[in-house]
């Protein structure tokens, strides 16, 4: 994937809200001293008036855009994952979801790609965090083009979101014609019989070269992006389900309350299928850089392989 152009979510959000600004007149953009990192900083360049730094207080960020929602205000808040959902929890709770507020939460920085910062910046129980509050939309892009996507879609979705985006550049992969994002319609990347990888951000690419990597072993995988959590595509899920027989779930983030227990949940219930969860198991993260750690944890191509491999033989 050396030749593959690559962009941080984070960026491809900053951008969105910026070229989103001029067509919805009533989206406004709130953050919490990091429009810089979060890449917010662009939408205030180009509206001044319609973006407000909160300075660090993330909670009180959250009762501000509460507010405006109730005004007829479209409102995202911004901050790192490990801030919005995990400092913010009891406000985003109480505050956006019991009353359904027409509240958008752009986390950026999420998971062990945040890097050198490392365990305490590093979010992996965010998408746990964000399933548990009834009515949340959560949604994980894997590339910039998703990304985008993924912004103008919660724009228009009237309710609670919560979008995940990462720190680190990942490949562009859904530069292709036809390509079409809908909130809680999973895609369906490659056809196969053998076993199903249904991943998740930055796990998609992984997937897909997992897969060929398969190939060459014999093995045929079917791969399918999640990139809305909840609601999840169940149908899609039990399709494939259905026709391998075999499930791994991918995914830069616990594998409990993730991704892996989203599906296990729908496939317990109405398909009991052998399930492999990959992400981070049960532990917290560490410092290094991002692709050290992906590798480390087997969240890379070369680790979901070896790992669906295994899965698959034994």
């Amino acid at each position: 994937m050396a030749d593959v152009k690559k962009i941080a979510t984070r960026e491809s959000y900053g951008n969105a809200l910026a070229e989103c600004g001029e067509k919805y007149p009533n989206l406004l953009v709130l953050d919490a001293d990091l429009a810089g990192a979060t890449k917010t900083g662009v939408f205030k360049k180009a509206f001044p008036e319609r973006h407000i730094d909160c300075g660090i207080a993330e909670c009180n960020m959250t009762g501000i855009a509460a507010g405006l929602a109730t005004c007829g205000k479209i409102p995202f808040i911004s901050s790192f994952a490990m801030f919005a959902a995990g400092r913010n929890f009891e406000q985003v709770r109480n505050s956006i979801g019991y009353p359904h507020l027409n509240v958008k939460i752009g986390a950026t920085h999420a998971g062990i790609t945040v890097g050198e910062d490392g365990a305490t910046h590093q979010c992996n129980e965010d998408i746990a965090l964000m399933r548990t509050i009834p009515g949340m939309t959560v949604i994980v892009p894997s590339d910039d083009v998703e990304a985008r996507a993924a912004v103008e879609a919660a724009i228009n979705y009237v309710g609670p979101v919560y979008l995940r985006f990462g720190r680190a550049a990942v490949p562009v992969i859904n530069d292709r014609e036809g390509y079409q994002f809908e909130i809680g319609k999973g895609v369906l990347l490659r056809e196969g019989k053998d076993v199903t990888i249904v991943a998740t951000g930055i796990c998609v690419s992984a997937a897909l070269e997992a897969a060929e990597k398969l190939a060459a072993d014999g093995i045929d995988a079917e791969v399918i992006n999640i990139h809305t959590i909840k609601p999840l595509d169940e149908e899609l899920v039990l399709a494939s389900a259905k026709k391998t027989g075999r499930v791994v779930t991918a995914e830069e983030h616990s594998v409990i309350g993730g991704l892996g227990s989203a599906v296990c949940d729908v496939l317990s219930a109405k398909l009991p299928t052998k399930v492999c969860k990959i992400g981070m198991q049960d532990v917290f993260g560490e410092s290094g850089t991002a692709a050290a750690l992906v590798e480390k944890y087997g969240l890379d191509g070369s680790g979901i392989y070896e790992t669906t491999k295994a899965f698959v033989k034994g």
